[in-house]
């Protein structure tokens, strides 16, 4: 084809030659010049365009803000106005006070409504007992303190404020006196734990001189929450962290009240951060653990400081039992020495040591013979490796299934050691499961265990593993979905094609999900979200089927989006959430409005709910505004 369009060319020019002289056409006009834009007008220029974009966003959040002051829900309306003025407070900081304030009495109103509705009454339930039913409870469990996710936007931006807001919070709460140290180990009075909560998620966003500005007051007193907010903090800035913990241990030293339990938490934050460990009285354990790496570069002078204030507080005489008002009392005394004793024979000077072993002699003999046999794992929980913990209880539950003498026994057995697998990603938590005989319990043991390996399969990036237990695993639709859109996003670079034909399959399990449950829409955005890596030109189509689904379903709100793997089986309850993003509207909505701001405007009008119409509305302005 090159060669012939060359001829035809050459032909046509030797005819045109061969012509007699036509009359000369006029010039061309010369075009002119394009005139050199300096580079400070099109600043100017980005510049004029933002300021009218932002000013376009206002007018959007204005809008929507007086929308939000008359929706029907109240829980829509507070969250709303509170996020709107969240988001106008960079471009408008006097309305986004009032905003405030606005959804702060919506979220009184909401609570007023459903304290009446749930029949509570300063803070108790007065519902009749037989009056109480699954929905009821789960209703009364679930019920939100609307102040207080009003009062985290607020916390962000305006410190009188918050103060402000804290204060009424108290109303119609028990006074705490800020030096008064609280009994309970895992949280602080509600006042103060709130206050911590806000620095909490002040200090995951990045803003750690305002949440310390929240936290300082209450970081006098040792509990889980505390503790676990210096962990945090030590990630983000370990000098400041380490600052406040060794304050900490200068205040427990002098308290009084402070006791083993006490110790061991301070312990935590050293040695196994983020796994607590608490004696009770009677010296069994209580524990919440997550397994971390210890920090690195530690001040030995911490470490040190460390042991001397768990010396003071652990050699302290033991009191008459009558006279006893620790948390621990001997026996958990007893078990916090007997678990922290090793730490000291690696670490302590050989002062404190011999007499910590001292010590721990003079409480073996306080305590009952059965209680010195006692090795269970908490006295090693996070301490010793976790291979090694695995290996020793996977020994005793294969003994145990040996000498079982009940087929409900070896039932549970085999889930207990299912579980043990499942903790290291080992696919023989199938082959353990396979082998409970009651086929219910079976049933439902295969689908944890299923599910577990999958999540742990596509969190690690092992995609053909993922894609194979998405294929023989015992899952529901929605968890398809999310295998398959996950898988697609990490092929997106090197096997488009597959990733492609992946999201075509996703899409059509989604669509078998039933049109009224919450998990189709929830299902098609995270079709949507996949998309804008493998297939950008599609997401726009897909948001539609989305948004169409969305109005098809009561209360779909386009947030929270999770998925909850429930085992109801074998006398044993237990519920594990896995929070999904991509189940949401707000990524989706803000890349599109960064691409065609116009059409997510257009899409996020076409919600009939008002609570998914604000949160893409949001979305969208926080995109532009780059917040």
């Amino acid at each position: 084809m090159k060669y012939f369009g060359l001829s035809a060319a050459v032909t046509l020019s030797l005819v045109l030659l061969s012509q007699p002289a036509l009359p000369q056409q006029p010039a061309p006009k010369p075009k002119a010049t394009p005139r050199n834009i300096s580079s400070k007008e099109k600043s100017d220029a980005k510049l004029e365009a933002e300021r009218m974009r932002k000013e376009q966003v206002r007018s959007l959040l204005v809008s929507l803000a007086s929308d939000a002051r008359s929706f029907r829900d109240q829980t829509v309306r507070a969250r709303s106005l509170a996020r709107i003025a969240d988001a106008l407070w960079d471009i408008d900081a006097e309305q986004s006070r009032t905003l405030f304030r606005k959804a702060w009495e919506a979220a009184e109103t909401g609570n007023r409504e459903s304290d009446q509705r749930l029949n509570i009454r300063e803070g108790a339930v007065t519902i009749k007992p037989e009056d109480l039913n699954p929905a009821t409870i789960s209703s009364i469990a679930s019920r939100p303190d609307l102040r207080k996710e009003v009062l985290r936007y607020v916390a962000r931006r305006d410190r009188t404020m918050s103060e402000e807001f804290l204060e009424k919070l108290k109303e119609n709460q028990p006074e705490t006196k800020a030096d008064t140290p609280s009994q309970d180990l895992w949280a602080l009075p509600d006042p103060l734990q709130q206050r911590l909560t806000l620095a909490e998620n002040l200090l995951r966003e990045g803003r750690t001189e305002r949440a310390l500005q929240l936290a300082d007051s209450v970081l006098v007193h040792v509990t889980i929450s505390t503790i676990d907010f210096l962990t945090l903090l030590r990630e983000k800035d370990p000098a400041a962290a380490d600052q406040r913990y060794a304050a900490m241990l200068a205040a427990t030293t002098n308290n009084m009240t402070a006791d083993a339990n006490t110790v061991s938490l301070l312990a935590s934050y050293i040695f196994t951060p983020n796994t607590y460990v608490i004696f009770n009285r009677d010296g069994t354990a209580s524990y919440s653990a997550i397994p971390t790496p210890a920090p690195v570069n530690l001040n030995p002078q911490l470490r040190r400081a460390f042991f001397q204030t768990a010396s003071a507080v652990l050699l302290r005489p033991q009191p008459p039992p009558e006279q006893d008002q620790s948390t621990a009392g001997v026996a958990g005394k007893y078990m916090v020495v007997k678990r922290l004793l090793p730490l000291f024979e690696q670490y302590a000077s050989s002062d404190i040591t011999n007499l910590m072993r001292s010590q721990f002699e003079a409480l073996s003999s306080l305590v009952s013979d059965s209680l010195r046999r006692d090795e269970n794992d908490s006295l090693t929980k996070g301490i010793t490796s976790e291979e090694d913990s695995f290996a020793e209880q996977a020994s005793s539950l294969l003994e145990k299934i040996e000498h079982a003498d009940t087929s409900d026994e070896r039932d549970q057995l085999y889930f207990k050691l299912a579980l043990l697998a499942l903790r290291k990603d080992d696919l023989k938590a199938r082959d353990y499961v396979g082998k409970i005989e009651e086929s219910e319990f079976r049933k439902q043991a295969q689908a944890w265990v299923d599910w577990g390996l999958a999540v742990s399969a596509v969190e690690k990036k092992k995609t053909d593993l993922a894609l194979e237990l998405n294929r023989t695993g015992e899952l529901t639709h929605i968890q398809h979905v999310w295998i398959l859109t996950q898988v697609s996003k990490q092929l997106a670079k090197t096997d488009r094609v597959k990733a492609s034909s992946l999201l075509d399959t996703a899409t059509a399990e989604a669509r078998r999900v039933d049109g009224g449950d919450l998990d189709r829409p929830r299902a098609l955005f995270a079709i949507a979200n996949a998309l804008r890596v493998v297939e950008p030109a599609r997401v726009s189509e897909a948001m539609f089927e989305a948004v169409k689904a969305a109005n098809s379903t009561d209360g779909f709100t386009g947030e929270g989006g999770m998925v909850t793997q429930t085992m109801n089986g074998g006398g044993m309850i237990s519920v594990s959430p896995q929070p999904v993003p991509d189940f949401d509207i707000e990524g989706v909505f803000g890349a599109l409005a960064s691409e065609d701001y116009e059409r997510a405007v257009e899409l996020a009008r076409g919600f009939q709910g008002e609570a998914p119409r604000a949160n893409a509305t949001i979305a969208i302005a926080r995109s532009v505004l780059k917040l």
